[in-house]
């Protein structure tokens, strides 16, 4: 079973948020935080996970973001 997961990312160094969805929540924050090398996470790094929400339906959790 397919499973999704939203997230939002706090960064440690500005006053700024990130609302995102991934089936791999740690590949994902790996991108953010080390292996991404253009975008808006980059700008903030690091980021800290502050919350996630787990869905099975990829519309619900596209939604919910």
């Amino acid at each position: 079973m397919e499973e999704y997961v939203v997230y939002v990312l706090k960064s440690l160094t500005a006053d700024k948020h990130y609302v995102g969805y991934t089936q791999n929540l740690i590949s994902r924050f790996k991108s953010h935080n080390m292996l991404g090398k253009k975008g808006f996470t980059v700008r903030y790094r690091p980021w800290q996970v502050i919350h996630v929400e787990f869905f099975s339906v990829k519309k619900e959790a596209m939604s919910r973001e």
